[in-house]
């Protein structure tokens, strides 16, 4: 079954994608998923309806990078969420902890969870320096029983402990398992580039939890697809196009925080390629880490950060679209139903 962009033959851009056209292209990077799945009656009897998760990306392993932080740098486009330790980012230009992925009011239990795991792996954490985990969130309650925390600290572990290199899980899983994007199931999306420019031979990769979008306005590959939707199509749910987009930027090209923070804000570009107009009410957040460490660093000349520009762009494009093809059509909380993109016919359809 057609699982990806490709996979129904569309190619977005015109730089090569990595092995398997994913932020784990980019070497040592790693992605897991804790996926809640639950229905259920409401408390005292049960937990009530979880169409919810976790996503981690570390970057190497939890504990190489607390004990060695890797350059990192934070954009904004439109500021209406949350990605904690964000302005410690932004003044200290590293990445301390894996960056975890889930929805917004679950957002305490996975930082104090990442906390407890990292305590567990460092016995002077807490003592000699304390941290300030990198939590990411978008709201899920349309499909999620919000008013119930529905992770848990097992979540939490399975998903940075079950992190892994290679293939990414895409669309209605960890994280992504109540998103919306474009009025359709959305979710996770992941991309890669690679950039072979003079002295440049690096891989830059994009995570994107895709909430976010107004079904009119989406547009894949150069096509409207939103248009077709609107007459070919169920109906799009009920809901304020807002919603959030978290992104996740990941090279081993060697950049400053400085520079990673310009990579990090080219992701809205690749989302305003599909049609994101970043509404009032939505939260637009992007981050990106280098692995290379920042000790002895020799950054890129800023005058070879434009084919780094454009697979940053290209990549997150794919992404939004992987998250699209990759999710399925569910059913959730408060008897709200969400249609999978019938990817299929709207190709047979525009293409």
């Amino acid at each position: 079954m057609p699982r990806r962009a490709r996979d129904h033959g569309i190619e977005i851009g015109l730089l090569p994608v990595g092995r398997t056209n994913a932020i784990t292209d980019v070497p040592g990077v790693r992605v897991g998923h804790a996926t809640v799945w639950r229905d259920e009656p409401e408390p005292p009897e049960g937990r009530g309806v979880a169409r919810t998760g976790v996503t981690a990306i570390v970057p190497g392993s939890a504990l190489a990078v607390l004990q060695a932080p890797v350059p990192s740098g934070v954009a904004v486009l439109n500021g209406a969420g949350e990605l904690t330790s964000a302005i410690q980012v932004a003044e200290w230009g590293v990445l301390e902890t894996p960056i975890l992925l889930t929805s917004t009011m679950q957002v305490g239990r996975a930082a104090d969870a990442l906390v407890a795991l990292l305590c567990e792996s460092d016995p002077t954490l807490g003592l000699d320096r304390v941290v300030i985990p990198m939590v990411g969130e978008c709201d899920d309650s349309y499909l999620n029983d919000a008013r119930r925390v529905q992770i848990t600290a097992d979540d939490v572990r399975r998903a940075v402990d079950g992190a892994a290199g290679g293939a990414v899980e895409e669309g209605a899983v960890g994280a992504g398992t109540g998103m919306i994007c474009f009025g359709c199931k959305g979710g996770i999306g992941t991309a890669s580039r690679l950039v072979h420019d003079r002295e440049l031979d690096v891989t830059v990769g994009v995570l994107l939890l895709t909430n976010f979008g107004d079904r009119p306005r989406l547009t894949i590959a150069g096509r409207p697809v939103g248009r077709w939707l609107e007459t070919e199509a169920p109906p799009a749910p009920r809901r304020v196009p807002a919603g959030s987009c978290i992104g996740v930027v990941a090279t081993d090209a060697p950049c400053t925080s400085h520079q990673l923070e310009r990579l990090a804000r080219r992701v809205g570009l690749g989302l305003a390629r599909c049609g994101s107009v970043a509404h009032h009410g939505s939260g637009e957040i992007f981050t990106a880490f280098s692995t290379v460490p920042a000790s002895g660093l020799q950054p890129v000349d800023d005058a070879q950060l434009d084919p780094l520009f454009a697979a940053v762009v290209e990549a997150a494009e794919e992404a939004v679209v992987n998250s699209l093809a990759a999710a399925t059509t569910t059913d959730g909380a408060h008897g709200h139903h969400v249609d999978a993109l019938p990817f299929e016919r709207a190709r047979a359809a525009l293409w």
